[in-house]
């Protein structure tokens, strides 16, 4: 794997990690959405469904 697809990988999942706390956050501040770990750890899911196959490559 070159060097440019190790680092949008990584800065990738640093922007899924931000994404997901953002929506913990909000999460936590309007319980009646849902669970805020659930939210967070369906959005990481939903991140690495999309960069595996672009990490692999």
């Amino acid at each position: 794997m070159s060097t440019l697809a190790l680092l949008v990988a990584v800065l990738i999942c640093l922007v899924s990690v931000l994404f997901a706390g953002g929506l913990a956050y909000l999460a936590h501040r309007h319980p009646a959405a849902r669970e805020p770990m659930v939210i967070a750890i369906a959005a990481v899911g939903v991140m690495a469904g999309v960069i595996v196959p672009i990490a692999i490559r």
